[in-house]
């Protein structure tokens, strides 16, 4: 059972948000060395490994992410960045039929995140299972249609869809 994990207070709040600061402007050896500030005991909160997990990412270390997001499941199940992150570095290793198997179960825990229909449909495409794909595309689409065609555009990992379809669902526009 996950524990309510209470927001961090000064100084460690600040030193998670010059964190977050330093990912943001891409420096994340800088945000690193804030996140070392912050009280050991602590480091280990939601807030503090979603940071770590950027920065880990950053430099394509997809096992660690894969724990880093395992941890935050754990704590807190009732935020989709772990469930969404841990199976995008398990796709990232390679590992795409369980990135789905592990994100699957909680497209009904969050709805209205348009980001988990649309990984899994990514997810259909690299396994060629194209139908799958095109149904959770349109689930994604329904949830955000002007997000989900911004990114879906150049995305590698729905080009096996797009070949597929010809490009019948929409045109680019440029």
């Amino acid at each position: 059972m996950a524990v309510t994990m209470k927001p961090l207070e000064p100084p460690d709040s600040h030193h998670l948000q010059a964190a977050q600061g330093w990912c943001e402007l891409g420096n994340h050896l800088e945000a690193n060395d804030e996140l070392e500030r912050i009280t050991p005991q602590l480091r280990a909160h939601p807030d503090v490994l979603e940071v770590r997990w950027h920065i880990y990412a950053h430099a394509k270390k997809w096992d660690a992410c894969v724990d880093i997001a395992s941890a935050i499941v754990k704590l807190a199940p009732e935020s989709s960045f772990g469930w969404i992150q841990r199976s995008f570095a398990l796709h990232e290793l390679k590992r795409t039929q369980e990135a789905f198997d592990q994100l699957l179960p909680v497209t009904e825990m969050f709805p209205k995140v348009w980001t988990i229909p649309y990984n899994l449909a990514c997810y259909c495409a690299q396994l060629g299972r194209l139908d799958e794909s095109q149904a959770w595309f349109k689930n994604a689409m329904a949830s955000d249609e002007h997000t989900v065609k911004g990114v879906a555009l150049d995305d590698p990992d729905l080009k096996p869809l797009w070949d597929s379809m010809s490009g019948t669902m929409w045109k680019r526009t440029e």
